[in-house]
């Protein structure tokens, strides 16, 4: 009886130690490889041949983080993977809210009406030809359609991730989903800068800085992506992505409750209030895009110095681009071999569509409104 007591009393103590530890050392050399990456790429972006490219600091993050990646960082990858994980997740947000001080109201006003019916539009249009062109046309499972759907049409790798409970998908399937995201959308930061220049050129389209923004913001997959590219274009179509990339993300949450009321018709109403308690726990919810909304509306008032404002834009800098070179760091050519042909098709033709119909689009509704 003594042993049996001893062990039940023993018994929170080992559930203690198989809890995760996330501690400052085990932190740490992800961190100081992806502020290492940062340093060098800081520096680099003051040179004039690479300003030239259209490079600019968070793109040389992607970059080098990329040629780590694929080099040496898997050697180190167990000692740095926590604090990699760590910039790329919770520094990106970070990075995102203080990005609210580079913005006002007055701004967020400018994207207006117009920017909400293009994110709807486009997020509405992209998962419905997913579900079509994936069921109809490569025969792939209602699971995996949906994901890559989702990772397309709102918010990359999050809106997978969030959308997973929703489904109950398998692990394998939500890694084809994330790794075709990553794929195309890596390509996207280096193609948009570059639709931009080639539009400047040749005159195709009369685009301001500012709507180019908003097509970047309600096309683009991931909110890091869309920073890097409206970074490679400039200031005004970054801070027009951004907000525009920010609707749309807060658009995340309804999508996953129509989701779940979609899963759960149908389905027989006995045991009804503990379905109902597991689709509202379901839900995620973007907290990270309410707070940059509410710090552009605290820095509408300009409470704050210009000194502090300016030091804090510049950590805001150093964060998005620890975030940067972690998201280069965690991009691996083998995604291409992992994902597949099929999901690989069905992603290729999303991203064509946001490209091609995300710019009708763009053009259509600015035209109207």
């Amino acid at each position: 009886m003594s042993h049996v007591l001893s062990e039940q009393h023993r018994a929170p103590k080992l559930r203690n130690l198989n809890k995760p530890i996330y501690s400052f050392g085990r932190l740490l050399p992800g961190l100081v490889l992806t502020g290492s990456i940062t340093s060098l790429v800081l520096w680099l972006s003051h040179f004039e041949f690479l300003i030239s490219l259209g490079m600019s600091a968070l793109t040389l993050a992607i970059v080098v983080g990329m040629i780590i990646g694929n080099t040496v960082y898997p050697l180190a990858r167990p000692q740095c993977a926590e604090g990699v994980n760590l910039a790329k997740q919770k520094l990106l947000r970070l990075g995102i809210i203080l990005y609210g001080f580079k913005l006002t109201f007055t701004q967020i006003a400018d994207v207006g009406a117009s920017g909400i019916v293009i994110d709807l539009l486009t997020l509405g249009s992209t998962f419905f030809l997913a579900c079509w062109l994936g069921k109809r046309v490569f025969g792939l499972d209602s699971e995996t359609t949906m994901l890559i759907g989702a990772g397309s049409s709102i918010c990359g790798a999050a809106a997978v991730m969030a959308t997973e409970p929703v489904l109950k998908a398998d692990a394998e399937k939500v890694t084809v989903a994330v790794a075709t995201v990553v794929i195309f959308g890596t390509i996207a930061i280096f193609l948009y800068p570059w639709l931009w220049q080639l539009n400047q050129h040749y005159h195709l389209l009369e685009i301001t800085a500012t709507r180019f923004g908003i097509y970047t913001g309600s096309t683009l997959h991931e909110v890091a992506q869309v920073v890097a590219a409206g970074h490679g274009v400039s200031p005004d179509a970054e801070n027009a992505a951004v907000i525009a990339k920010m609707i749309r993300v807060m658009m995340l949450a309804p999508f996953l409750l129509m989701l779940s009321f979609w899963k759960s018709r149908g389905q027989a109403h006995a045991g009804g209030s503990a379905q109902s308690k597991s689709l509202w726990s379901s839900i995620t919810i973007p907290w990270f895009a309410l707070w940059f909304i509410g710090v552009a509306a605290f820095n509408s008032f300009g409470l704050l110095p210009a000194s502090w404002v300016h030091s804090l834009l510049t950590l805001d800098t150093i964060l998005l681009a620890m975030a940067m070179a972690a998201l280069g760091l965690t991009t691996h050519f083998s995604a291409l071999r992992l994902a597949g042909m099929k999901p690989l098709l069905l992603a290729g033709l999303l991203f064509a569509w946001l490209i091609v119909g995300g710019a009708g689009i763009n053009l259509l509704v600015q035209h109207l409104l």
